[in-house]
C-alpha cells in the first residue's frame, strides 16, 4: 500500500518537478554556454565589475574571478538559481501531503485505510527526497552537459560534488517545511515562513559581508554554511556543512512524521 501512496504523491508532483527540471536544466546550461566568453574576455569582465564595491559583489558570492569554475558556479548558479528552486520545490512539495490536503478537508481519505499515518508521510518525504535530488542533477548536469559542448573545460566529477551539496541544502528546506506544515496544518503560514525565513537569512548572510562588525550576523545564516565555490574548486565536501545540513534534515523530517501520527488533522 506504501507503493500505491509514493506512485500517487509522484504523479501529484509531476508536473511541478517537470517545469522546475527544465527551468534550471536550460537556465544552468545557457550560463555554461557563455562561459568560454566570460573566460576568454576576463580582463574586461574585471574591469566591469571593479564598479561595484567589493562587499557588495561578496554579499552575491561574487569572490575571485568569474573565469573560475567555482566562482562561476556560485555566482550564477549555487546561490542564485538554487534557492528559488528549492525553495519553491520545497515549499509546495512538503505542504501538499498534510496541509494543503487538510485545508482541502481531503487528508483523512487516504488515512482511512490500513496504511499508518506515519508510512503514509514517509511515502510523502520519499518522493521530496527524488524530486530535490532530480532538480540538483539537472542543475548540476546542465552545466556540465553545455560545458562539455562548448569546451569549458568543467570537471565533472566535482560538479556533481556540488550538486549533491546543493540537494543537501534543498532538503533542509524541505524537511523544515514539512515540519511546519503538519505543525500548523497551514500551507500560507508553513510557506509563508520558510520564505520569509531564507529572506532574512540570505539578508543576514548579505550584511554580514558588507558591514564588518555584523560578521556574526552569518552564523544565523543556513548560506553561510552552503559555498558551493569551495566544493568545485578543491573537489571535497566540507564535513561539517554536510553535518549540519543532515542534522536538520532528518531531525526535521523525523519530527514531522511523529507529530503527524499523533496530530488532530480535523481540528
Amino acid at each position: 500500500m506504501i507503493r500505491a501512496v509514493f506512485d500517487l504523491e509522484l504523479r501529484r508532483s509531476r508536473q511541478l518537478a517537470i517545469w522546475l527540471l527544465v527551468v534550471t536544466f536550460v537556465y544552468a546550461g545557457v550560463l555554461a554556454l557563455v562561459y568560454p566568453v566570460m573566460r576568454d574576455n576576463m580582463a574586461k569582465f574585471d574591469e566591469y565589475m571593479k564598479i561595484y564595491p567589493k562587499a557588495i559583489l561578496e554579499a552575491f558570492g561574487m569572490v575571485g574571478s568569474l573565469a573560475d569554475p567555482g566562482t562561476f558556479w556560485n555566482s550564477y548558479v549555487a546561490s542564485m538559481l538554487w534557492p528559488i528552486v528549492a525553495g519553491i520545490a520545497g515549499i509546495l512539495l512538503a505542504t501538499r501531503s498534510s496541509a494543503a490536503d487538510a485545508e482541502r478537508g481531503w487528508i483523512e481519505l487516504p488515512l482511512a485505510g490500513r496504511l499508518p499515518r506515519s508510512r503514509y508521510l514517509a511515502a510523502a518525504i520519499g518522493v521530496q527526497l527524488i524530486v530535490m535530488a532530480a532538480l540538483a542533477a539537472a542543475t548540476a548536469g546542465g552545466v556540465v552537459g553545455a560545458g562539455w559542448i562548448v569546451g569549458a573545460g568543467f570537471d565533472a566529477g566535482r560538479f556533481a560534488l556540488g550538486g549533491i551539496g546543493i540537494w543537501l541544502f534543498g532538503c533542509a528546506i524541505a524537511a523544515v517545511t514539512t515540519l511546519l506544515a503538519v505543525v500548523t496544518l497551514s500551507r500560507g503560514v508553513a510557506g509563508g515562513a520558510v520564505a520569509g525565513g531564507l529572506l532574512v537569512m540570505y539578508l543576514f548572510r548579505a550584511l554580514a559581508s558588507i558591514q564588518p562588525d555584523l560578521d556574526w550576523l552569518a552564523t544565523f545564516s543556513a548560506f553561510h554554511y552552503l559555498d558551493p565555490r569551495a566544493v568545485v574548486d578543491q573537489g571535497v565536501l566540507p564535513a561539517g556543512d554536510v553535518a549540519l545540513f543532515v542534522g536538520i534534515t532528518v531531525a526535521a523530517w523525523a519530527g514531522a512524521i511523529w507529530v503527524f501520527g499523533r496530530r488532530d488533522l480535523i481540528a
